[in-house]
């Protein structure tokens, strides 16, 4: 074979080579996937009378043995049990199944909640958040994810990263734990407890001297579990008022751990905040705490040292920064 014809032959293999990378692109279909998740659906009696109201919501999240694709397993145990056999529940319950082999994924619990609340007459102010085990887990897991959708939580025989557990300031906590669980710690409860304790007083944690792994069945088969839950409602800012004395010694420049400084000053109008880049008032809400905006999810905590004297002040948002007077 000479050179030009081994020339030509390659020139022509490239050229192949090309156009089947072209038709490959030119190929290519737009496609979908769609994650789904099935959920048992229970509604009050009186949902259908009355098309204005709105209702709680309560969202179930079950244990490692009812994940599957067979929806019936959820009810094996918790509020979708009670239902399956007979019992009245005043509130609007969705009880989703994880996947086979997977744990529950707090993005796609969000978004179904999202979806539930568009399709459903759902009291936003009135969304509670249940499950145990593997659910007590995907409870404490969901609620820190996403604090502002739930108005109270019940962990039962979980636990979670406690990192986060300042984030669950503003939510009513009850939760239960089987002191002989073998099968989770009740240790893994009673650390998120005292990580969420340190910022929330609003925190019950119950201990069944004489139960293993399965305190479900008793706490969801006590009327007041539920009356407790059903009386909590979303935290929202509501300002107090605070004399201008008490303002007034808030008052200083407070150095922050990344260098910057921070001016607190006090006038007829109340409490102000002066950083490097603007002022912003500080209206409060709670004993020496205060809040920005209703819409924004940060609070100033001023500290005071054992003389009483207000030494420090932290900052609750994306991250905790704690704030000295100099």
């Amino acid at each position: 074979m000479n050179k030009y014809l081994r020339l030509s032959l390659i020139i022509l293999l490239l050229i192949g080579l090309c156009s089947g990378i072209l038709t490959a692109r030119a190929q290519q279909t737009p496609q979908k996937y769609t994650f789904t998740t099935d959920y048992l659906l229970s509604l009050p009696d009186g949902y259908n009378n009355d098309t204005t109201q709105r209702w709680p919501l309560v969202l179930f999240l079950h244990g490692s043995g009812e994940r599957g694709t067979d929806v019936e397993k959820v009810k094996t145990h918790g509020p979708p049990k009670l239902v399956a056999e007979g019992k009245k529940f005043p509130f609007i319950l969705v009880s989703p199944q994880a996947p086979p082999g997977f744990g529950w994924e707090v993005e796609n619990l969000y978004h179904l909640l999202q979806d539930i609340k568009k399709t459903y007459r759902v009291n936003d102010s009135r969304i509670y958040l249940t499950g145990l085990s593997m659910g007590g887990y995907g409870t404490w897991a969901l609620a820190m994810k996403h604090p502002e959708e739930f108005a109270a939580i019940i962990p039962i025989c979980g636990g979670g990263d406690t990192t986060d557990a300042w984030k669950l300031r503003h939510i009513p906590i009850w939760c239960f734990h089987g002191a002989l669980d073998k099968n989770v710690p009740v240790a893994q409860d009673s650390q998120m407890i005292r990580a969420a304790m340190v910022y929330n007083p609003l925190v019950k944690f119950t201990v069944y001297p004489d139960l293993e792994h399965n305190s479900w069945e008793r706490t969801y088969n006590n009327d007041s579990v539920y009356q407790w839950m059903l009386a909590q409602k979303k935290f929202v800012y509501k300002e107090t008022s605070a004399s201008a004395a008490k303002l007034k010694s808030y008052t200083g420049t407070y150095l922050g751990q990344d260098g910057d400084t921070v001016v607190i000053s006090a006038d007829k109008d109340g409490l102000h905040a002066k950083t490097s880049q603007r002022t912003f008032p500080l209206k409060p809400f709670d004993e020496d705490a205060f809040f920005i905006d209703m819409n924004m999810p940060v609070d100033v905590k001023f500290i005071h040292d054992r003389k009483g004297k207000y030494d420090s002040f932290r900052v609750l948002e994306q991250k905790k920064n704690l704030y000295h007077r100099i």
